[in-house]
């Protein structure tokens, strides 16, 4: 399988992905006041605008010519430690909030989950495995579906 048969898929993502961080930083602009106020909301949104954006790089990086999968597992590995980094900042924040281990673990998942298919796909790229492009394509995705449950939160639920 090559980069070239990922073409369609990369490109309809790039758009989706860069759209939707568009988005959120809008949606987050919108109540910004409330926001900032939430330890947790701050370092949540930013792990939500991260995962978002390596799923941007993950398929404009796809796109380009010619490129090793090994050198693709490379840049997606390097940006997403750059996503851990900002969803343990997140999960750390979390857990200093005072709530339940439950809706602790709830929140948490919702950034790892994403984060955990682009780094078994970037370990499996470096490695030649071009089975890594599925792992890629399901953290896309999941990245998508965990941003749209931010935007929801930052909308709707910090006002309650």
């Amino acid at each position: 399988m090559t980069l070239e048969a990922w073409t369609d898929f990369n490109v309809a993502v790039a758009g989706a992905t860069a759209a939707l961080a568009g988005l959120l930083i809008v949606a987050l602009s919108v109540n910004v006041g409330e926001i900032v106020k939430a330890p947790t909301l701050t370092a949540r949104a930013a792990s939500a605008i991260s995962t978002l954006l390596l799923g941007l790089v993950a398929t404009a990086s796809g796109l380009i010519p010619s490129q090793p999968l090994w050198v693709l597992g490379l840049e997606l590995a390097l940006a997403t430690i750059v996503a851990w980094v900002l969803q343990v900042h997140a999960m750390v924040a979390l857990g200093r909030d005072g709530r339940t281990t439950s809706e602790h673990l709830a929140k948490s998942l919702v950034g790892i989950v994403p984060l955990a298919g682009f780094s078994v796909g970037s370990v499996m790229l470096l490695l030649g495995m071009p089975g890594g492009l599925y792992a890629v394509a399901a953290g896309c995705v999941l990245a998508i579906v965990a941003a749209v449950i931010f935007s929801w939160v930052a909308l709707v639920e910090v006002l309650r």
